[in-house]
């Protein structure tokens, strides 16, 4: 018999608070739940035999419902599914090792929640409409050239060059959106991490963290910069424990 860790938590001088709370739940399978404390962090764990952890659909839902429960209440780190170790003992081993770097990503992430947002679009449809607008741009601005004869070589190079423009073109489009994004959350001081370009449909996939209180703030600028950007589909999601800001490495 193993204990999987689900999440380090802060309880300061008030464990019993959380020994409550772990009393009415339970984990994957079924399994009691309990905390392994060190000074003011615990960690809540469940027994589980190796051999019976499934990383399966069911399972990865009632570890992610254990984490968000324990998040309404306490500030906590999130563990990776099927983070083990041996023994109660090995555990707060782990947590005196590692008790400083925990505590400052605790003190970091303490009332605080952390969001998703996707911006999707019609990737056929931003591509002509990109082209068209840099066209006109050209058109406007360029001087006559001379006449050339066609050639293989020559429609090659240039659709090369074309394809090369358009990637350039949605690049530069989507960092003027991620710009402006990032004025938004600088006046609600939040941490933001974003990808570009995900999958050709998927443009931008962020994740924010910010004060519990500012999520009414992160709502409507969402809402305001989908009313800016109409061919673009913005999809919020969250509030989520900070599963994508722990930054630690566990010793």
């Amino acid at each position: 018999m193993e204990m999987m860790i689900y999440a380090l938590a802060s309880v300061k001088k008030n464990p019993e608070k959380l020994n409550m709370l772990l009393s009415r739940m339970k984990g994957i399978s079924g399994a009691g739940i309990y905390a392994v404390n060190f000074n003011e962090i615990s960690a809540v764990v469940s027994d589980i035999n190796r051999a019976d952890l499934i990383a399966d659909r069911s399972n990865a839902l009632e570890y992610a419902e254990v984490i968000e429960t324990l998040a309404q209440q306490f500030t906590l780190l999130p563990m990776r599914f099927g983070s083990l170790m041996e023994s109660t003992e090995a555990i707060i081993k782990m947590l005196e090792r590692n008790y400083n770097e925990i505590q400052h990503n605790l003190q970091k992430v303490e009332s605080k929640w952390e969001f998703g947002l996707k911006i999707f679009c019609d990737p056929e449809k931003l591509k002509a409409e990109l082209m068209a607008k840099s066209e006109a741009d050209i058109k406007t601005s360029a001087k006559p050239t001379p006449e050339t004869r066609n050639s293989v070589y020559r429609d090659y190079v240039n659709n090369k060059l074309k394809e090369h423009r358009l990637e350039e073109l949605i690049l530069t489009y989507v960092d003027s959106v991620i710009a402006e994004l990032t004025g938004h959350l600088a006046r609600l001081n939040a941490v933001n991490k974003f990808k570009k370009m995900a999958t050709a449909s998927t443009i931008i996939d962020a994740v924010f963290l910010l004060d519990k209180d500012k999520k009414g703030e992160l709502i409507q600028a969402v809402e305001a910069l989908q009313k800016h950007y109409a061919g673009l589909n913005f999809v919020l999601t969250g509030p989520w424990p900070p599963y994508n800001f722990v930054e630690i490495t566990i010793k």
